[in-house]
């Protein structure tokens, strides 16, 4: 019942990470699986004494790509079908020795988004197949360009020919401004989702609320609420007056 507590109050505690599965996955790697945990935040992967190779992230409610200590062992990671939107600036000195990272089906939406990777000089293949921002003009040039080392984006093979296009269009600072101006930057489309990020314990109460609800009229609002990230006031003040305890 105390394991039942922390996955459902989506929080990536120490004691999750000891007892989650873990072993070598097809390729080889020593990997720590984690998916599936309703997680919120990316946090305590210091438990992990930077043993894994790889870490599956994957099916959470992950918003933002940061939280993470020094991992320098870590080569992998799968955070597809999350809700990550921003990735944290600094990122390449808490994995400086990531090479494959899979962001399939998350919120990335503009080019700008993708800066941070820049500083990730190992990473050789990236996914963000099903995100906002591949629907953006010159997305996969633009990645290109700021990811060098990239050998593979999205499952295709990075050409040399694409290389040089990319230099052409945005080697010079006139070409990457006119690209970048014309995009809406995350903080003026987006503002509430960095103020109403939902928070562990307000996501369990919204569940608990769900499991409580005597019609299928509020399951149902309670529910979208859920997967929108929006939480009600009134769950907003039951998370506030009766924290989640942790097991």
């Amino acid at each position: 019942m105390a394991d039942y507590g922390r996955r459902l109050a989506g929080k990536l505690t120490a004691d999750l990470v000891l007892e989650s599965p873990q072993g070598l996955n097809p390729v080889g790697d020593y990997e720590l699986d984690l998916r599936r945990n309703k997680l919120a935040v990316i946090e305590n992967l210091g438990a992990t004494r930077d043993q894994f190779e790889s870490i599956d992230l994957s099916e959470n409610e992950i918003m933002r790509l940061d939280g993470f200590p020094k991992l320098h062992k870590l080569e992998q990671l799968l955070l597809h079908r999350n809700r990550i939107y921003r990735i944290e600036r600094r990122i390449g000195e808490s994995v400086p020795n990531l090479a494959r990272l899979i962001l399939t089906g998350n919120k990335i939406s503009n080019l700008q988004d993708l800066d941070p990777l820049e500083v990730l000089h190992k990473l050789e293949m990236l996914s963000l197949l099903d995100n906002p921002v591949t629907k953006k003009p010159h997305y996969r040039l633009y990645a290109i360009y700021k990811i060098p080392s990239l050998r593979v984006l999205d499952f295709q093979k990075v050409r040399d020919a694409e290389r040089e296009e990319a230099k052409e269009l945005f080697g010079t600072r006139k070409g990457t401004e006119a690209i970048r101006a014309a995009e809406t930057t995350l903080e003026e489309q987006e503002p509430v989702a960095e103020v109403e990020r939902p928070t562990p314990e307000q996501l369990a109460a919204l569940r608990l609320a769900i499991a409580n609800a005597k019609s299928l009229d509020e399951v149902s609002r309670l529910e979208e609420a859920l997967q929108r990230g929006q939480i009600p006031e009134e769950i907003k003040q039951a998370a506030t007056a009766q924290p989640m305890e942790e097991g």
